[in-house]
C-alpha cells in the first residue's frame, strides 16, 4: 500500500508541469540541408530591442537564418536580417561592449559577427572588428572575458578539405583574442569534432573551456577535452581529468546538488552523461538511479538508443529544484538508433531523483530535434520552451503549469568591456535554500541565451542575492521581493 501511495505521489508530481502548444505563433521556419547540416540547428534567445521580451534568431542550414521578434502574448513576427545561409548556430553576446547585444553566427563557411543596434537591427561587423571567420564547418561556440577584452572560442567539426575524411579527419578549433584593435587567432589542436563548448567554472572553481566531441568522427584517438586558458594547455590525467569518450553533442552546466559547484550534463547517442562535481575538484558519473541517463525512447516500442542534442537546466515549476530538458532526434537515418525519439523533460523531485515528465507536460514530440531553449517568453515568471527541428517546423510551448510558485529573474550589468558580467556567480537564498548560477555564453547545442537568470523560489516571498562579479568583488542585495525581474549592478 505504501509503495502504491508513493507511485501516486510521483504521478501527481509529474502531472503538475504542463505546456500549451503555440507553435502556430511562430513564423514558418525549418533547419534544412544535407550532410553538412545533420548537426547544428540552434537558436539564439535574447532581447534585441529592450522591451524585456526574449526574441529569437534561428539557424537555417540551407535556408536563410531567421530573426523572430516577440510581439507579446507568445506571438512572434519575422523581422529583417542580413541573409546568410549555411548557418549552423547562433549565440547572443555583447562583443563590442556598446551595451547592445550582438550575435555570433556559426556557419559552414565563414563565421559572422552581426552587430546589434538595440532595436533588432543587425549588420555584418566581422571586418570592422577584425574578426577572421575562416572557412571551416563550425558547430560550437563560447566566450569569456579577460582584462584585455573578449575571448571567442569556436569549435569546428570535420575538416571538409581532408581527402581522407570524414572519419579521423576532425578539424582544429580556434581561439580569437581581442588585442585592443582586432581579434588575433590561436589554434587549439588537436580537435576532435566539437559539437558543444563552454567557458565556465569547473569543479575546482577555475574558469576553463570544456569541449564535448563527437566520437563518430574521431573514432579512436580522441576524447572529451578541458582547456586551461591561463596555462594555454589541455588538461590530462595528471590533472585529474578523466578520459571520457562519447558521441558528445551538447553541454549543460548547473549546480543541482546545492553545494555551489556546477554539475555537467553531456548529451550523446545512448546514455546522457551527468557528471557530479566533487569537493576534491574532480567529477564522478551520476548513478543510473538518478534518472538522468535518458538512454532510450520513453514512449513507443522502439528500443534502440536515443540521440540527445541540446540540454538545458531550468526550474519549470519554480519549486527551487532545477529540472532538465533534452532535445532528441536521429541524426538522419542511422539504423542503430531510435527513429521516433521523443524529447525529454526530467522534473527533479524532492529526493533529487529526476522523473520523465514530457508526455504529461505535452512536449514529447518526435521530430528530429536539435537546438532548444527554456525562457520566459511572456514575462509571467514561468519558463516556456522553444525547440528547433531538422527539416520540420520549429515548436513553441507556453508554460501553463497550475499553481506555479514564486520566482526571481536576475540580470546583471556593469561598465567596461564585459557589459553583461559574463563569468559572474549569482547566489539566491530564500527560506534557507541557496541556488547558484553562473552567467555564461556557450554550451547547449548550436545556440544559447543572453538574459536574466531564472530562480524558482518555492513558497518564499522574499530572497537575498549575492553576486560575485567577474573582478572578484561581491555585492549583497537583501529583501528582494519575489515575482519580479531585477537588474543589479556593482556597488562603487
Amino acid at each position: 500500500m505504501r509503495l502504491f501511495a508513493l507511485c501516486l505521489m510521483a504521478q501527481a508530481a509529474q502531472a503538475e508541469v504542463l505546456f500549451e502548444d503555440l507553435s502556430a505563433n511562430l513564423p514558418a521556419h525549418s533547419y534544412t540541408g544535407g550532410w553538412e547540416h545533420f548537426v547544428g540547428g540552434g537558436v539564439a534567445v535574447f532581447d534585441c530591442n529592450g522591451d524585456a521580451l526574449p526574441d529569437l534568431l534561428a539557424a537555417g542550414g540551407d535556408s536563410p537564418a531567421a530573426l523572430m521578434v516577440n510581439q507579446g502574448g507568445m506571438r512572434f513576427e519575422a523581422a529583417p536580417l542580413p541573409e546568410f545561409t549555411g548557418v549552423t548556430g547562433a549565440y547572443p553576446l555583447d562583443v563590442d561592449g556598446d551595451g547592445h547585444l550582438d550575435v555570433m553566427l556559426l556557419r559552414v563557411g565563414a563565421n559572422q559577427i552581426l552587430r546589434g543596434d538595440g532595436a533588432c537591427g543587425f549588420m555584418p561587423a566581422s571586418a570592422a572588428l577584425g574578426f577572421d571567420g575562416g572557412d571551416a564547418w563550425s558547430t560550437a561556440f563560447s566566450a569569456t572575458w579577460t582584462e584585455d577584452g573578449p575571448v571567442l572560442a569556436i569549435g569546428n567539426y570535420v575538416d571538409r578539405a581532408d581527402p581522407d575524411g570524414p572519419f579521423e579527419a576532425c578539424d582544429d578549433n580556434r581561439l580569437h583574442r581581442w588585442d585592443g584593435v582586432r581579434f588575433v587567432v590561436e589554434t587549439l589542436s588537436p580537435g576532435y569534432c566539437a559539437l558543444s563548448i563552454l567557458f565556465a567554472r569547473d569543479a575546482t572553481g577555475e574558469t576553463r573551456l570544456r569541449l564535448s566531441n563527437d566520437r563518430h568522427y574521431y573514432v579512436r584517438a580522441g576524447s572529451e577535452q578541458m582547456y586551461d586558458l591561463t596555462e594555454g594547455r589541455f588538461l590530462g590525467p595528471e590533472d585529474g581529468w578523466e578520459t571520457v569518450q562519447l558521441w558528445g553533442m551538447g553541454i549543460a552546466s548547473r549546480d543541482i546538488t546545492g553545494d555551489g559547484r556546477s554539475e555537467v550534463m553531456l548529451t550523446s547517442m545512448g546514455d546522457q552523461l551527468l557528471q557530479i562535481a566533487g569537493a576534491d575538484g574532480l567529477y564522478t558519473r551520476a548513478p543510473f538511479s538518478l534518472g538522468t541517463a535518458a538512454q532510450r525512447p520513453h514512449v513507443g516500442d522502439d528500443g534502440r538508443p536515443s540521440t540527445g542534442w541540446h540540454a538545458e537546466f531550468g526550474d519549470v515549476n519554480n519549486d527551487t529544484r532545477p529540472d532538465l530538458f533534452i532535445a532528441k532526434g536521429n541524426v538522419d537515418q542511422m539504423p542503430g538508433l531510435a527513429m521516433e525519439d521523443p524529447n525529454t523533460l526530467l522534473v527533479q523531485q524532492p529526493d533529487g531523483i529526476f522523473v520523465e515528465s514530457s508526455v504529461a507536460a505535452g512536449v514529447a514530440t518526435v521530430e528530429r530535434s536539435r537546438g532548444a531553449a527554456l525562457a520566459d517568453f511572456d514575462g509571467d515568471g514561468q519558463l516556456d520552451l522553444v525547440v528547433m527541428n531538422r527539416r520540420a517546423p520549429m515548436e513553441l510551448y507556453r508554460n501553463v503549469t497550475p499553481a506555479t510558485r514564486h520566482w526571481l529573474a536576475v540580470e546583471l550589468r556593469q561598465d567596461g568591456k564585459n557589459t553583461r558580467a559574463v563569468g559572474a556567480l549569482v547566489e539566491v537564498t530564500a527560506d534557507g535554500v541557496t541556488q547558484v548560477q553562473e552567467v555564461t555564453v556557450g554550451g547547449g547545442h548550436a545556440g544559447g541565451q543572453a538574459g536574466p537568470l531564472h530562480f524558482g523560489l518555492g513558497d518564499a516571498d522574499f530572497a537575498t542575492a549575492r553576486v560575485t562579479w567577474p573582478d572578484g568583488s561581491v555585492t549583497i542585495h537583501a529583501g528582494l521581493a519575489g515575482d519580479q525581474r531585477i537588474l543589479l549592478r556593482p556597488k562603487h
